[in-house]
């Protein structure tokens, strides 16, 4: 199967993978934190300021890839204080509207860029 990474300027990688890849009519996001492209740190200290960035990160790659986030189909969330639960909810509440794409949380020990309070992994189908 052919596979397309897409540009994502956003900001680099802290490691040796894609930040998303077209494929089998589907995008495949890896984990994104809430990183301000235009500073390149993290958009806030808490889940509510991070989920936010991470959205808009999501959304722009998405863009990159001719999709929008009404094409999302799943989002696992990797969140460093399942406390943070209720901040994260009313973030992602304000940019999907139902029906809502199918979505998993789960806590983590921790995260590889300090500081990030989550990161967010998408799965989107591409329109015919």
């Amino acid at each position: 199967m052919p596979r397309t990474l897409i540009d994502s300027t956003l900001f680099a990688p802290i490691g040796p993978y894609s930040h998303a890849v077209k494929a089998g009519g589907q995008v495949f996001i890896s984990g994104t934190p809430g990183v301000d492209p235009a500073t390149g740190q993290l958009a806030g200290p808490d889940a509510f300021t991070q989920t936010r960035q991470t959205l808009k990160n999501i959304e722009a790659m998405l863009a990159a890839a001719d999709a929008s986030l009404d094409d999302v189909v799943h989002i696992q969330v990797n969140l460093a204080d399942v406390a943070e639960f209720a901040e994260m909810n009313r973030a992602y509440a304000e940019m999907f509207s139902e029906p809502y794409p199918a979505r998993t949380v789960i806590g983590v020990a921790a995260l590889p860029k300090p500081g990030a309070r989550l990161t967010m992994n998408v799965i989107a189908v591409l329109k015919d």
